[in-house]
């Protein structure tokens, strides 16, 4: 899987903003009158390289004037249900498409996937959807819409008790480890992201639509 990035809708270490904070909430001071508040809710974003795809007239072609459609995946919105055992969590996204003739009505169909990460690199699902894009005779540009959706388990997202006691522990000056921050810890951090998850969407590339996405 590659980098991970592009229209990040939270923060990608699982923690999100929030406006107050209650005792026991594992909250991180991130500049000044800026606090983060964990949440079992993933991360929503769209990774490098997919957010955008090009089609050609002839195969093989990569000029200028050989380009078909050109579509972006922007304006990525997320919705997230924590409040059961089981969170479920949405991204939807617009898909804005040109094409370089307009004459005659077309439909152009594209695929795109959503996809579950943990940990950063463990795949947990991957769905594949189809976007359609309707272009009036005239026109040359169409507008669709997609959605990925997520189903997480409320314990794995949740961060052990021990953890927890361990990143919220009142440290008192002149005791050893007052000057350490506990979320440089090797087992906070493992653990950490054992209970962070993302929930990513982009286009179904090829590796000739991902390479040219990455060199152009």
């Amino acid at each position: 899987m590659m980098s991970r990035k592009v229209l990040i809708t939270a923060a990608a270490t699982a923690f999100a903003l929030a406006g107050c904070r209650s005792e026991g909430d594992i909250v991180v001071e991130q500049g000044v009158g800026i606090s983060a508040l964990r949440t079992t809710c993933p991360a929503v974003g769209v990774p490098d390289y997919t957010g955008n795809l090009t089609t050609f007239t002839r195969e093989g072609a990569r000029t200028a004037d050989a380009i078909d459609v050109t579509a972006s995946i922007t304006n990525v919105r997320s919705t997230c249900d924590e409040s059961g055992d089981q969170v479920y969590a949405t991204a939807t996204f617009d898909v804005l498409a040109q094409r370089r003739d307009n004459r005659g009505a077309r439909t152009v169909t594209l695929p795109y996937y959503s996809v579950v990460m943990r940990g950063g690199s463990a795949v947990v699902a991957k769905r594949i959807g189809q976007v359609t894009l309707n272009f009036a005779d005239g026109e040359y540009r169409a507008q669709g819409t997609g959605t990925g959706a997520a189903w997480i388990d409320r314990a794995a997202a949740t961060l052990p008790e021990d953890i927890r006691a361990q990143i919220t522990r009142r440290r008192r000056a002149g005791e050893a480890d007052a000057a350490v921050d506990p979320l440089t810890q090797p087992e906070v951090q493992a653990a950490l992201a054992r209970a962070s998850f993302e929930l990513l969407v982009g286009f179904q590339l090829t590796q000739d639509q991902l390479r040219y996405n990455a060199t152009r």
